[in-house]
């Protein structure tokens, strides 16, 4: 973790990698519905005006226009709130992306309960759920500014459709520059997971913001006398089932932790894979089966428990449960 924590927002890494990326791939197009201010779209924009496409409020058009942009060769990423796409152009997505297979990027920010203030009518609990039963679909879900950075470049270069889940408020900084952690360089694949600490007695699976709160709680456990290992699971589907099949045989207990409903997302998703492979201790911090409400990011996030203290007391229950 860096010692002066910084922060950054994901959805500034994607604004900016994505004029990085542009500079070097003149097939990549940008597609936003009215929200380029908000999603950082706006950056590609003033670089490639002719590049760029405001659909306006209209997310249904936003997802078949890129899909249209897909079959001529381009490389559309299409970016608007993530409720906005997932839930009100989800027919689309399904019948003219993932259906088709095209080689459409759906990069969202705002998603999750940090995006605060806006309230339930704009936070997105559901997306990961809806996203990943899609056939075809890819699901990722990076934990930081760095992080987003090298996901973008790798999704880039891999064909097919994508939903990339960003966020809005700044977040803990612990990845370093060209993707390394505590001085060793990582490799980022699709479908692979990061291992960010070693543990022998429980296993804490996770994803975007809940990666700074997961290496919290792992650090407070050890001081406890828990040694529990740390997943970065930046890939939701397809899932690194062989990383979750180890720990489960390792540590014997798992604890998942996500800025998402506990229905249908990571925990789900794990679930899944320990039910049929090596069924041991499971516990899931994450949004209930509830509404959001109003409130800034770290108001939200102890109302609906996604804080290092949850997880820590999730892996304590459930290492009894082992």
């Amino acid at each position: 973790m860096n010692e002066k924590i910084e922060k950054a927002s994901t959805r500034d890494a994607y604004g900016r990698t994505l004029v990085e990326l542009g500079k070097v791939n003149k097939n990549i197009v940008v597609l936003d519905a009215d929200l380029s201010g908000s999603t950082r779209t706006k950056w590609f924009a003033k670089e490639f005006p002719d590049r760029f496409f405001n659909c306006g409020i209209a997310e249904e058009n936003l997802i078949t226009i890129g899909a249209g942009l897909a079959t001529c060769g381009k490389i559309p990423f299409v970016s608007t709130f993530a409720v906005f796409a997932t839930e009100r152009a989800y027919n689309q997505i399904r019948q003219s992306i993932a259906y088709p297979k095209l080689n459409v990027k759906i990069v969202c920010t705002h998603s999750g309960i940090t995006v605060g203030a806006d309230g339930t009518s704009h936070q997105t609990i559901l997306d990961i759920a809806i996203m990943r039963v899609l056939p075809n679909m890819t699901v990722l879900v990076p934990a930081d500014a760095p992080e987003t950075a090298i996901a973008l470049k790798t999704i880039v270069e891999y064909n097919g459709p994508i939903y990339m889940r960003l966020g809005r408020t700044p977040v803990r900084t612990f990845y370093e520059k060209e993707y390394a952690y505590k001085g060793k360089k990582l490799k980022f694949e699709i479908g692979k997971s990061i291992e960010l600490k070693p543990g022998k007695d429980v296993t804490i699976i996770c994803n975007g913001i809940m990666v700074a709160e997961a290496i919290d709680a792992a650090e407070k456990l050890s001081l406890e006398g828990i040694e529990s290992r740390v997943i970065n699971m930046h890939t939701v589907k397809p899932i690194d089932e062989e990383a979750i099949l180890k720990a489960s045989k390792e540590t014997g207990a798992i604890v998942t932790a996500e800025e998402h409903s506990i229905i249908g997302g990571l925990g789900g998703a794990v679930a899944e894979i320990l039910v049929r492979t090596n069924p041991v201790p499971l516990e899931m911090v994450g949004v209930k089966d509830v509404f959001t409400e109003s409130g800034t990011d770290v108001e939200l996030q102890k109302i609906f428990g996604l804080t290092s203290n949850e997880i820590i007391s999730a892996a304590k229950k459930v290492v009894k449960r082992r």
